[in-house]
């Protein structure tokens, strides 16, 4: 109660810190940038930037033209999808990883997990991730839904990944106990467990709420030896060519150790510059139908098996 004298000071200091900090009444406010980017190249480089910056509301929004954009928001609510995020290797599984990671024994029993299945196991893994290298470039190389421009692209991250897996310390238990505390932490702070949190915050405030967890995701994969960031804040990009609305640009980077060289394809709307397969998968995940009710299941712990998961798409750039 005695506390309670100082509220009235401390909202005076704020308004008079809010007074001083408000642009005289002759001083432009500065606008908001418009969605998209002014140039070709630029477009490459402004979702680079966002995912760098673990911005993946900002990614959203630059990604696509804004009247899109508002129609991949009512989509997300209405559970017919969680793009960008399904773009992601498994990203269909994101909420059911998040919810395992938030219950109250997640570290302890996930550090019993990697301890028994993955602890040592160096020739295994490394057998594994040769293998499904060798898988993933013939799939990307012959199936799936990809542009020539994704499988070009595709084809160099997943032989970069299995070459950089191959030589990390993945079975180091050091490691993963150090990164498990830090995921899990992550994980909760997003307050997103079940995908009616994701329905229930939205597409913009979901994929804010998704930033720790990105930034622990990339921490972990740094105390293996792969700097995401520095990949990121080292890409070139530049223009190949331009025919009125449409565009080539050069992307190369360095991943795991590994050149990235390849050519996406940009278009123009509204003035405004856009990766073309970002905007093809943006529109597709609109057509997809409304997800059926289902009965809440359990996350994955000490009682509960965790379900193998399913191949997804190679991330965008």
């Amino acid at each position: 109660m005695r506390h309670r004298c100082w509220i009235p000071l401390l909202l005076a200091c704020l308004c008079t810190l809010a007074a001083a900090c408000r642009p005289a009444p002759d001083t432009p406010i500065p606008a908001t940038p418009a969605p998209g980017a002014d140039k070709p190249a630029q477009a490459v480089r402004l979702l680079t930037r966002h995912l760098r910056d673990n911005a993946l509301d900002a990614y959203a929004r630059d990604a696509v033209p804004p009247d899109l954009h508002a129609r991949l928001e009512t989509a997300w609510r209405e559970g017919r999808t969680r793009w960008p995020l399904d773009e992601l290797p498994l990203g269909e599984h994101l909420p059911g990883v998040l919810a395992a990671l938030e219950k109250p024994d997640a570290e302890a029993h996930w550090r019993k997990v990697f301890d028994r299945q993955f602890a040592h196991a160096d020739r295994e893994i490394d057998s594994t991730a040769a293998t499904l290298g060798l898988f993933g470039v013939q799939y990307v190389q012959n199936e799936g839904d990809f542009s020539e421009s994704e499988r070009e692209h595709y084809t160099q991250i997943v032989a970069a990944m299995s070459r950089w897996a191959q030589s990390a310390p993945l079975s180091d238990p050091g490691r993963a106990h150090a990164a498990l505390p830090r995921l899990a932490a992550a994980a909760r702070q997003t307050g997103l467990a079940s995908e009616a949190d994701f329905a229930r915050f939205g597409m913009d405030d979901s994929l804010r709420r998704m930033a720790p967890f990105a930034a622990a995701v990339k921490q972990a994969l740094a105390g293996y030896g792969l700097d995401l960031d520095a990949s990121l804040a080292a890409l070139d990009a530049s223009l190949q060519s331009q025919t009125g609305d449409t565009a080539r640009v050069r992307m190369r980077y360095q991943l795991g150790g590994e050149p990235v060289d390849t050519v996406v394809e940009v278009e123009r709307h509204d003035g405004r510059w856009y990766l073309s397969d970002v905007l093809r998968h943006a529109r597709a995940a609109l057509e997809r139908p409304a997800a059926a009710p289902v009965a809440p299941t359990t996350a994955p712990g000490p009682a509960n098996k965790p379900r193998p998961a399913a191949a997804g798409r190679p991330p965008s750039a």
